[in-house]
């Protein structure tokens, strides 16, 4: 199983919020790219970056810090956060991503996704799949649709979705471990779909049960900024 930590942005500092609420942030370190190196340092391959300011926006923002940790690591990055159409997947994929994570587009307009997910192909393209009481929320989680999570999946899957990012946006940020019942649920209805777990990872044991689940990766982000899981045991399970 993949291990990602994140790096989510606002006003160019890397800073995580609970339950995606803008009001209740915390700044953990002035320079993303720094953080970045960080991980790099520790064995770490893989990076979700999240531009919280642009899924605000409804615009990419910050892809020049995107394309610095691009330039100055290894990391193999996933991008999300304001992407509203062809241009700014484009964008991505200029300033150094490898992955363009799509939420919102993919519920609002399903026939310019299709055409991106057909122009960029299965690889490239993240369904970003954010749900609070199983129904999908887009608008940098401000606005919880009627569409259900498990229900909608499907569709997505036969038409090529390969990678399915869930948060359970009730677990985000609360370090009270994710929803491992959720997990388990969509991997039973969609066992061939990479899915990527998000959100409420405590401690090193919670990694280990969602692998044990059959998770194709895990995203990692406040633990790690409050040490709850250190650097160190990530480093040591990628040996």
């Amino acid at each position: 199983m993949r291990i990602i930590p994140a790096i989510d942005l606002i006003d160019g500092k890397c800073v995580r919020l609970v339950k995606g609420d803008y009001d209740k942030k915390t700044i953990y370190h002035d320079d993303p790219v720094d953080m970045a190196k960080k991980f790099e340092d520790h064995g770490v391959k893989y990076l979700h970056l999240v531009d919280l300011d642009g899924a605000k926006a409804g615009k990419i923002v910050n892809h020049r810090i995107l394309e610095a940790i691009a330039n100055q690591t290894s990391l193999t990055i996933d991008f999300g956060g304001g992407i509203r159409g062809r241009e700014d997947v484009q964008t991505v994929f200029d300033y150094g991503g490898d992955q363009a994570v799509i939420g919102s587009l993919a519920f609002r307009d399903q026939e310019l996704f299709w055409v991106i997910l057909e122009q960029w192909g299965r690889e490239k393209i993240v369904l970003g799949a954010d749900a609070r009481n199983g129904k999908i929320a887009v608008g940098g989680w401000t606005e919880v649709t009627d569409i259900d999570l498990d229900e909608v999946m499907k569709e997505y899957e036969d038409r090529g979705v390969k990678y399915f990012l869930c948060t359970d946006i009730d677990k985000d940020g609360m370090m009270e471990g994710p929803s491992f019942d959720l997990y388990k649920k969509l991997l039973k209805n969609h066992p061939d779909i990479a899915l990527i777990a998000s959100g409420g990872i405590r401690h090193w044991q919670d990694v280990e049960e969602v692998e044990a689940l059959g998770c194709e990766s895990v995203i990692i982000g406040k633990a790690i900024y409050e040490n709850k899981i250190t650097l160190k045991e990530i480093e040591n399970h990628l040996l």
